[in-house]
């Protein structure tokens, strides 16, 4: 069987958003409703166990606030933090603040010219990702994907494989057709529950992480001037990937 679709996550896979995009964008919310909440890199670091922005805040107050006493309208401020934290975000994106990881604009480039099929499969709100594509990748990238798979599109996030499945339903698809790119555990129990192979790219808090059931684990994609490094599996003598080198993945 060929392949035929690359899908990628998008928070620390497509773009490092996570550190400094997202984090100080909770950081802002807060302050903007008067909260004396402050999520430091370390601290964002334990909260990004759980996937989805609501689901995060909720994790934090149950876990690093012991004498909060939450509101009775707590659901309702929990929505709103989470609406005035993605105005941030989109803000932030908006200043050209966000740039995309090595190797995406190059290798998205090159699928395109091969004709594979390209999808976005994500936790992130709709919004997000497309300000990302529009601000830091190019004003019409949204269009160079078939399915962009966000949000609460289904009510299970990852590590759930929900959004994976909903995404090859959308492309009449089968998992042994596609390649996914993922950045986290998490994103990898998603794809690999769902049957997709996944080449995993780490950042400053997934490093640490294990990923056994990836096909290859690197430090970026990389760049012809800016090799990836190798973490895991193997990838002969090339120094970025490519095409030719999914293919080679995909294959074996």
């Amino acid at each position: 069987m060929a392949l035929e679709a690359l899908l990628f996550d998008v928070d620390g896979t497509l773009a490092d958003t996570e550190r400094d995009g997202h984090r100080p964008a909770f950081n802002r919310a807060f302050q903007e409703f008067g909260l004396d909440w402050d999520w430091d890199a370390e601290l964002y670091g334990k909260l990004l166990a759980v996937t989805g922005g609501k689901e995060r805040i909720r994790y934090f107050v149950e876990h690093f606030l012991p004498g909060y006493v939450k509101p009775a309208d707590f659901d309702a401020l929990v929505a709103q933090l989470h609406q005035a934290k993605t105005r941030h975000y989109t803000t932030m994106l908006a200043n050209g603040a966000i740039p995309v990881r090595a190797g995406i604009r190059r290798l998205l480039s090159e699928a395109r010219e091969k004709g594979m099929r390209l999808a976005v499969v994500t936790t992130t709100t709709p919004q997000n990702v497309t300000e990302l594509l529009r601000h830091s990748l190019a004003e019409d990238a949204e269009s160079w994907f078939e399915v962009i798979a966000a949000g609460d599109i289904v009510p299970a996030k990852k590590p759930a494989s929900d959004i994976y499945h909903w995404a090859l339903r959308e492309m009449n698809l089968s998992p042994q057709q596609c390649l996914a790119f993922e950045d986290s555990h998490n994103g990898l129990r998603a794809s690999h529950g769902a049957g997709v192979r996944t080449v995993v790219t780490v950042n400053g808090y997934t490093a640490h992480e294990k990923f056994d059931s990836a096909v290859a684990v690197l430090s970026s994609l990389g760049e012809p001037e800016a090799p990836f490094e190798v973490l895991q599996g193997e990838a002969g003598d090339k120094k970025f990937v490519d095409m030719e080198l999914l293919r080679y993945w995909f294959d074996k």
